[in-house]
């Protein structure tokens, strides 16, 4: 058992629990501390009760409500954080009512989805809070009986007191709970005694998704509704100059056309305060389709735009970001990629003398990766709706961070944070893009200015056009080899527009004695931001492709070269600042071996490929298999396996996998951005191209390692690995090293010249 050291005055827990309707309602708060000063309202909660975030409400007739504290947008939150509160608190999950937390930074912390650290954060404080609402109600019923609390059991919601045959409902002694202090110290459960934590639960909202129940944003309606949308530059470097708007002020249904500034100047942003285009240039209509065509008859005036200093305050402090004027273009970009590469650039980490290595070296192996910009194209196009009055604001949406974005609304709209409400929906994925706040900016300054409620609407091109992109990368990878064929040095040079990729402390970091890592960037006016496993999504394609190649070079087996340069970095690591822990490494990478039949026989008749990486804490690998289908190269089989520590819930956990496997072969073959003279060549599923159901897996094997270990990440982990195991698998397919995403326009391109 675990034990936990709390601490909660009497005055403390009065000010932090509600007795409401005869319940008890019980709300731990230990991520508010990471909130701005000025936005936090003291609560008085003691210092030892940290971490814990969460609200457990437990009627007299024995409802028994958990709220999700997170964001959801499709990876399960809202059913494995409950989960984890309902194992604690030892209640039959089948009875549990579950519904989504509102916004409140004080109570439920920043709230936020992203990082694959939902579970990772709320692990323990969410156990925390289970196990002391389950002591409080055991308290109560001794006292109820006049016996020992230590006699007191509790099992699926029932309390009992075997020796006198008594029982009763967590409802019955939730009056009585609510008055009693919060213990100062609780007993947390034994892993191994679990029984809802690692059993398959179905979605909570399940039947509402596949009913069509308005969950989402775009669902939502309001009395006295305006739809808003924006017209953007048609280029990144332009902005607007003036515009006429006679004629769209003519069309059906619309109520203004007017322009404002997002940020004022001199405005300090947050890290997730980004956006592309500043000026923004609003119709206001009666419904979507009549702002549509009527954004069709302004005519505006573009100029380009200078270059711009911006301040951004983040964790580490300010910093000062120079955004370039100019029309970039893909072709530009690659030319500067090129000259960059060849300049001197940051050190991030060296072990040993790699130059001296280098030029002794029998055999080198240089080899240059390259991956474009990328659109998140979430299913569900950004909006928002907002209703702004002088005295208060109601925000209702999709977005991962309401608590990073409320300091940001109360600075420009000039409200304090009490008044502004932040509604969370469902999201129709995020993969990042929703941690950014513009859009939900957008739509407060929008209704504060038409003085009516409003949700703003993006359309696909609105959407995918706007910026906030994935970033373009490259990197070159080298091996130095002595005349026996052993590595003896290994060097990395990343770079990117406008950030390099590079993780310098992950594998083979650690395994390597002389070890190189250098990191570089070109500035530009494309805006950038987190994509599902920032950095790790390029930087595992390039190492991993690059490691099956050494392999080869070396002529070892691919898992047997990885698990040997493992061993060296478990048993005489280099460095002290590695990232990863060889042995669960290794612990996924032989469960793969043995789940995917990887030197059975009769598996020759796939062309397979492996790779596996560390990102968000966890470790992923895959098998990919590929075959010929109409004379394409097709992957056809997928096998997975992940560590990331506990599982809540399996089914779910699955789920997410196989998803981040499709999406990363979708991508590897065919996502890519390009632009010319600042504008995006691609705005629409037309011309970005998407993985189709008929061109995903027929089967996506997913096995867990499994431990004890606390939760870590699994929204992120499982997707940067697929990049290379699809390259790799191409490899044995095509007899042809990949080395440029997206790989798609390098098959048809063969197929052409067939």
């Amino acid at each position: 058992m675990e034990k936990i050291n709390t601490s909660f005055s009497r005055r403390s827990f009065l000010k932090s629990s509600v007795l409401a309707s005869g319940g008890l309602m019980i709300s731990f708060s230990g991520l508010s501390k990471y909130m701005p000063e000025d936005n936090i309202k003291p609560i008085n909660l003691a210092d030892e009760w940290n971490e814990l975030t969460g609200y457990i409400k437990i009627t007299s007739d024995n409802i028994i409500k958990i709220l999700n504290p997170n964001p959801e947008f499709g990876q399960n939150v809202m059913t494995s954080l409950p989960m984890i509160v309902a194992e604690e608190l030892d209640v039959d999950w089948k009875k549990v009512v579950v519904e989504m937390g509102p916004h409140d930074n004080v109570k439920l912390g920043p709230q936020f989805t992203g990082g694959s650290n939902s579970v990772r954060m709320y692990w323990k404080p969410l156990r925390e809070a289970g196990a002391a609402a389950r002591q409080m109600l055991r308290e109560a019923a001794a006292q109820t009986w006049h016996v020992p609390m230590d006699e007191v059991t509790t099992k699926a919601g029932m309390l009992y007191h075997e020796k006198s045959g008594k029982s009763g409902t967590y409802g019955d002694f939730a009056t009585l709970a609510a008055a009693i202090p919060i213990p100062k110290g609780v007993t947390l459960k034994d892993i191994k005694s679990f029984n809802v934590v690692g059993n398959s639960s179905k979605n909570v909202e399940g039947l509402k998704i596949v009913t069509g129940k308005p969950l989402f944003a775009l669902d939502h309606d309001y009395e006295g509704m305006l739809i808003a949308m924006i017209e953007h530059p048609p280029a990144f470097g332009k902005k607007l100059k003036s515009f006429d708007a006679s004629e769209a002020l003519k069309m059906p249904g619309i109520k203004d056309v007017f322009s404002l500034k997002l940020y004022e100047d001199g405005y300090e942003q947050t890290g997730f305060d980004t956006r592309t285009f500043n000026d923004l240039l609003v119709v206001v209509g009666n419904t979507t389709w009549e702002v549509m065509n009527a954004r069709k008859k302004l005519k505006v005036t573009w100029e380009p735009t200078s270059d711009t200093k911006e301040v951004i305050g983040g964790f580490r402090g300010k910093t000062e970001v120079i955004i370039p004027a100019g029309l970039e273009s893909t072709s530009s970009h690659l030319e500067k990629m090129t000259e960059y590469a060849k300049k001197p650039a940051q050190q991030l980490r060296k072990d040993g003398d790699p130059e001296t290595a280098f030029a002794n070296a029998a055999q080198i192996l240089e080899r240059t990766y390259t991956a474009p910009f990328l659109a998140h194209n979430c299913m569900e196009p950004m909006n928002y709706f907002a209703h702004v009055t002088d005295e208060k604001a109601l925000l209702i949406g999709p977005h991962q961070a309401p608590g990073w974005i409320e300091p940001t609304l109360a600075k420009i709209l000039n409200l304090p944070p009490d008044k502004i409400e932040i509604q969370m929906t469902r999201m129709g994925g995020g993969f990042g893009l929703r941690a950014y706040g513009h859009y939900l900016t957008e739509a407060a300054l929008i209704s504060r200015k038409v003085k009516a409620p409003v949700k703003l609407v993006y359309s696909r091109e609105d959407d995918m056009t706007y910026g906030i992109y994935r970033p373009m990368y490259t990197a070159t990878y080298r091996a130095a080899l002595d005349a026996n064929k052993n590595i003896i040095a290994f060097h990395v040079k990343g770079g990117g527009i406008p950030e390099h990729p590079v993780h310098a402390n992950r594998f083979p970091a650690g395994a390597i004695d002389n070890y190189l890592a250098e990191g570089w960037a070109i500035p530009s006016n494309i805006t950038i931001g987190a994509f599902r496993a920032p950095r790790s999504n390029f930087n595992a394609a390039a190492e991993q492709s690059f490691l099956d190649e050494l392999a080869e070079m070396v002529g070892k087996d691919p898992i047997e070269f990885r698990l040997e340069l493992l061993k060296r970095a478990k048993e005489n690591p280099v460095g002290k600042n590695n990232d990863y822990d060889a042995d669960r490494y290794v612990g996924v990478l032989n469960l793969l071996k043995e789940k995917s039949g990887w030197n059975n026989p009769e598996n020759k008749k796939y062309s397979r490929g492996v790779a596996a990486y560390f990102c968000h804490n966890s470790y992923a690998a895959h098998v990919v298999d590929i075959v010929k289908k109409d004379g394409q190269p097709y992957v056809e089989r997928v096998f997975s396996v992940v560590d990331c520590g506990v599982v809540i819930n399996p089914d779910a956990a699955v789920n997410m996998v196989q998803g981040a496997v499709v999406d990363g072969i979708g991508n590897a073959f065919y996502g890519g951005l390009t632009h010319k003279d600042g504008a995006s060549e691609q705005n629409n599923f037309n011309r970005y191209r998407m993985i189709r159901y008929k061109e995903a897996p027929k089967k996506i094997d997913v096995s867990f390692v499994k431990n004890d270990v606390d939760p870590t990440g699994l929204g992120e982990p499982p997707f940067p690995p697929v990049f290379a195991a699809v390259a790799n698998a191409l490899y044995k397919n095509t007899g042809k090293r990949f080395y440029d995403q997206p790989f798609g326009k390098f098959i048809e391109l063969n197929r052409q010249r067939m």
